[in-house]
């Protein structure tokens, strides 16, 4: 399924670089220390069996070495990486993290997003690994393991693009999947610019799309529990949603600008003992408007705008 060239979207952020790179294991330096029962434990054993059986299939996590030298800092995988120091290894392919705060690297944000698995699977088996040693090696079902391999099926490269490393679950292409290509990258844009990825919101992005932009655009739309009254007024909803978050993306960078401008200035203001005493003298509702500009947050200037 493709079309015309479109870019990502801006606002998308890329946790990993696009491609694997393959390293010398000694340059790689592990940001903790493994536990004397590290090396003794059942999941240190199911990873020596899996990289013996069929290599790495999950890549280490890495990222570059702010000091500018050689070497990488390991922020996920050092299970991993002793698994292969003891197998002899001297290299191992890994992704490369565009998180350059190592230090307060999150587990939760290394996680590979299921279109990244899906592609490490993929490859795996295009290595002729079998799908069963597979499934062994990262302990799931053979049923899930055909489920990931198959997770873009029919849907477009755009939309892929932008959900590349988003927490988008196998509910969410499932829903995508029975739009069309343009409602597909649209979809994709509202779950990034909305951060939600649950499948209730995906679902509403199904319910609120217009029955040409599905895939069977004549088979009458159903969604559990919603009338078709409703789902005309959720179609009605989304659009001018859509509507109004492309004009704020187009405008918010210059917004948020003026917005700090804004603020300094009206501080610098209040910082004048003679300024604020003439504004509670004769104008008092003013001066709590300003204070409260004063005292907006970053955050609160992001829901602001």
């Amino acid at each position: 399924m493709k079309r015309e060239a479109r870019d990502t979207p801006k606002s998308v952020t890329l946790g990993f670089e696009d491609d694997c790179v393959t390293l010398p294991i000694n340059a790689i330096l592990p940001l903790r220390a493994l536990g004397k029962s590290a090396k003794s434990s059942r999941k240190y054993r199911q990873i020596v069996a899996s990289i013996a059986q069929i290599g790495i299939v999950e890549p280490p996590v890495v990222v570059r070495n702010p000091d500018e030298s050689a070497t990488w800092l390991l922020l996920d995988g050092h299970l991993r990486i002793e698994a292969l120091k003891d197998a002899g290894e001297q290299e191992v392919e890994c992704l490369v993290s565009t998180d350059d705060e190592a230090f307060t690297y999150n587990r939760q944000v290394s996680r590979l997003a299921p279109i990244q698995e899906h592609k490490m699977i993929r490859k795996a088996i295009e290595r002729g690994v079998p799908e069963e040693k597979i499934a062994l090696a990262l302990d799931l079902n053979m049923s899930s393991i055909r489920r990931k391999v198959r997770l873009l099926d029919g849907i477009c490269e755009e939309a892929v693009g932008i959900l590349k490393d988003k927490p988008a679950t196998g509910a969410v292409f499932d829903a995508l999947r029975k739009m069309k290509t343009m409602r597909q990258i649209e979809a994709a844009e509202l779950l990034v610019n909305a951060n939600n990825y649950s499948v209730a919101y995906v679902n509403a992005i199904l319910a609120g799309t217009p029955q040409a932009q599905l895939v069977e655009s004549s088979k009458p739309k159903k969604v559990k529990g919603i009338t078709p009254e409703a789902m005309a007024r959720m179609e009605q909803e989304l659009a001018r949603l859509q509507e109004g978050i492309a004009s704020i993306q187009d405008t918010y960078g210059e917004d948020h600008l003026h917005l700090t401008v804004i603020k300094g200035y009206v501080g610098k203001l209040l910082g004048n003992a003679r300024v604020v005493r003439y504004l509670a003298q004769n104008h008092p509702e003013f001066l709590g408007e300003f204070q409260t500009i004063t005292e907006i947050t970053p955050a609160e200037a992001a829901d602001a705008e």
